[in-house]
């Protein structure tokens, strides 16, 4: 269920937590997609004002996690097999360039922060009770994330890692909308993370961005039964 706690304090903070809260019930499918996101009913549900919920859905639409419709307001963004294909694809071209780019001038800073993030992904669980598919565990999300942000994190271009970070924010909801389908279920993956780590560390750019295309691949192969 979305948060309803009370949020509190400036005109620029409260925007921010409204961005922040609103993000996260969406990438949580706690906002399903294409709800409309009426202006009243969500200041009600936050405890916050219109004007701090209007930027951060402009912000959010901006980011293409809500859609904004002449004369009719705010909704969260569709998700569609479609939608999925061009994320995936974009995430192959985009994220194995990144890889490519950071291994060119790995270093052995990178390399002990790339293990580090490793070792906190696999220590923890996908589910929060370990086998409901309804429970998900928002700080995998967050080793999830940290662990694909530090493979690509020296490729030089702070545009480019942001497109790639909100591009997994994006298919989180992907993620998060079809754990309670069984044929979508791939536990933590950890054997597809361990083989990334392993040519990364071995700075062989080749097997490295072969298994990044490949594990984005058996994500789009899980989830399209899901949305078809």
């Amino acid at each position: 269920m979305p948060s309803d706690e009370l949020l509190s304090g400036s005109s620029a903070n409260l925007s921010e937590q409204a961005y922040q809260a609103l993000k996260r019930d969406i990438l949580a499918a706690a906002l399903r997609p294409g709800a409309r996101l009426a202006l009243d009913k969500l200041s009600e549900h936050y405890a916050i004002g219109v004007v701090p919920l209007r930027e951060a859905l402009n912000r959010l639409s901006s980011e293409k996690f809500v859609e904004r419709r002449s004369q009719r307001g705010f909704f969260v963004a569709g998700m569609s097999i479609s939608s999925l294909d061009e994320l995936v694809k974009t995430r192959i071209w985009l994220e194995t360039k990144a890889l490519s780019e950071t291994l060119a001038v790995a270093d052995d800073a990178w390399e002990d922060d790339l293990v580090l993030a490793f070792h906190r992904l696999e220590r923890t669980q996908r589910l929060e009770d370990g086998d409901s598919a309804e429970l998900l565990n928002p700080a995998w999300e967050e080793c999830h994330k940290a662990f694909h942000l530090q493979l690509i994190s020296l490729c030089g271009s702070s545009l480019l890692l942001g497109f790639c970070s909100s591009m997994m924010d994006q298919a989180v909801r992907y993620r998060n909308l079809s754990m309670n389908v069984d044929i979508a279920r791939r536990g933590d993956a950890i054997g597809e993370h361990r083989a990334l780590l392993e040519a990364a560390v071995a700075r062989d750019a080749d097997r490295a961005t072969q298994l990044l295309e490949a594990h984005y691949r058996v994500t789009l192969k899980r989830l399209r039964p899901v949305l078809e």
